[in-house]
Parts: structure tokens; sequence; C-alpha cells
């Protein structure tokens, strides 16, 4: 099939970790297609997003996690790439028109990793009032709910960034998510998970997704053998959970879904910023093998928490929360 593909471009953010990202779909494009040249058949296109450029201030107050999507978005609508590679977790619910997510890689281990100055650590284990950097709403609201003695600070950058101001000081730890740092290929990625039942993690961490332009059939053709089907079926109910509760970056939300022996397991959280409350639901059907099934099935659990939720769930989806 190589010699009957056009050249085909991969659109990625220039970040160390999107770049190795791009890299993987790149090889594994290559080796799918019997391409010895996979960077003349897939070139990278990296570009630089509004989201990386932003460093002093938290997502929300700059636009959302489309901030990390946009100029990638733009580059397969003006036809510069035939790919886009994209961390799940930072993908909208719902994309531009003319542009769908066609391809999903068997995902890695979604865990949160704690990192402090001396190694791994735990929540319990943290000192009394210990300042955590984060620039996750959903992880300051899960670090608070479970010690609320804790202080949180503003932290962004990359992983190599974040892991210096770490060593720097004054913050005692950082979370960064696991899958990250394992392709990177970082020491820090063998060390162990934080429990889910204090860090469920963001809907669809952990994933690698691929959008193509709609009527790009070709390309859709080309991703079609990386396709892992348990893993698009996860990601599917995660992100229909994250439809249901505005996933948004101003709602603490988590979600994680698993699938197995024809069985869909489904867990989702939502908290109120401060820690104070959370609300969490989860559920196990069978008979889930469509997409579009998963979607409506995680929609469904988000819309049961929601209503769980009341109106102090309300408040926080709305921002009017005191």
């Amino acid at each position: 099939m190589a010699d009957s593909l056009p050249v085909m471009a991969i659109a990625t953010r220039t970040s160390p970790l999107a770049m190795a990202q791009a890299r993987m779909v790149q090889a594994q494009l290559a080796a799918a297609h019997d391409m010895d040249d996979a960077e003349g058949g897939f070139p990278i296109l990296g570009l630089v997003t509004t989201g990386d450029q932003i460093t002093d201030r938290a997502l929300l107050e700059a636009g959302g996690k489309g901030l990390f999507t946009r100029e990638l978005d733009r580059a397969q609508l003006d036809g510069q790439a035939a790919f886009a590679v994209h961390s799940m977790k930072d993908v909208p619910t719902h994309l531009p028109d003319g542009l769908e997510l066609a391809c999903v890689l068997e995902r890695e281990d979604p865990s949160d990793i704690l990192l402090t100055a001396s190694g791994p650590g735990t929540l319990e284990s943290l000192p009394q009032g210990a300042l955590i950097g984060t620039a996750s709403l959903r992880r300051q609201a899960q670090a608070l709910y479970a010690r609320p003695d804790l202080q949180i600070t503003l932290l962004r950058g990359n992983v190599g960034t974040r892991l210096q101001k770490l060593k720097d000081g004054p913050i005692t730890a950082t979370f960064l998510a696991k899958a990250g740092l394992k392709r990177l290929g970082r020491p820090e990625g063998g060390w162990p998970g934080l429990s889910f039942e204090h860090c469920l993690p963001a809907p669809a961490q952990g994933a690698i997704g691929i959008t193509i332009r709609s009527d790009d059939e070709a390309a859709r053709a080309a991703l079609a053998p990386l396709n892992h089907a348990p893993t698009a079926l996860a990601i599917a109910a995660e992100r229909g959970a994250l439809e249901a509760l505005d996933g948004s970056c101003r709602t603490p939300l988590a979600a994680h879904a698993a699938f197995a022996d024809g069985r869909l397991h489904l867990t989702a959280e939502i908290l109120q910023p401060d820690g104070r409350q959370r609300w969490r639901a989860d559920e196990t059907r069978t008979g889930i093998d469509t997409l579009e099934a998963a979607r409506r099935y995680g929609v469904e659990l988000g819309t049961r928490l929601r209503r769980d939720g009341g109106e102090q769930v309300e408040a926080i989806l709305t921002g009017t929360q005191a």
C-alpha cells in the first residue's frame, strides 16, 4: 500500500511530549504500511499553539483547553496536514466542523504521579501544610478533598520546567501524568501511580487521538490499522461524562473507563474547587460495542452525577458557587 499513499503530514505541538507522541504515530503509520522512509511519507509539522505560549496564568483565564488544539485544527482545515496528534485530555468534546476523531491508540497508564524533590510521594505522606504546584483545577480539588491542610500554587510549563521548579523550591510536590513521563523515557515514569480513590484521572488521560478532515478517506484508511477499539470505547464513555458535566477548565471533574471481557466500567466524579465536597458515581454495563453507545453511557452517568449534586453542582458548573 505504501506506493499508493500520498505524502500525509502530521501536525503536532512542539513540546517535547507532543513531539514524542507524533513520532510514535509516525513510526506506527510507517510500520503499518511497510514504509522505510517514515519522514518522507509522514512528515511532522510542529506548531506552537496559543496554550503553549501561556505559562503565567490558568487556562480558564485564557480561554480553556481548546487553546492547545486551535492551531492544529487550522493546519488541517487549510490542507497543511492530513493528521493532527493530540493528547486526548486536551481535546474539546466538540471538534470544529470538518474535523473528526478517526483513531485512538492503545492507552498508556492513565494515573497521576505525585513527585517531590526526594522522589515519589503520596498525598497522605506530605507534611502538614505542604505547598503543591499545579495548574489543574481537578488535581487541586482532589488534593484538598483528601488533605484540606494543603496549600496550592499555580505551576505550569512542560515536564522539565516543572521538575526544575520542584527542585528549586519552595514547592513541596507536583503532579504529572505517568503516561507522559513514560513516553518521554524519564525514570519517573516507572514510579507508582496514585490511587484512583484520591486521584481519578482526567477524562481521556493517557490516550493519544488522531484527527482527520471528515472528507479525507485516504487519511481514514491509513489510520485504520492503528485504532485500538477497547481504548476508543473507554475514551468515548469518559468524554460522554465530560460532555454532560460541562467539560470546561473551570470544572474539577474526572472520569475513567475500562473495557474488558465485553464489560465497560465507568467511574466519574465532580468536586468543589476547594475540595470541600465530592460527588462520584460508577457503573458497569455490557452490550456496549459502538462509540455512540459508549458516549451515551457516559452522558447518562454524567447526567446522573449532575442530578445527584443538585444546586451545588449546578453552581460549580456555572461558576456561581459561594
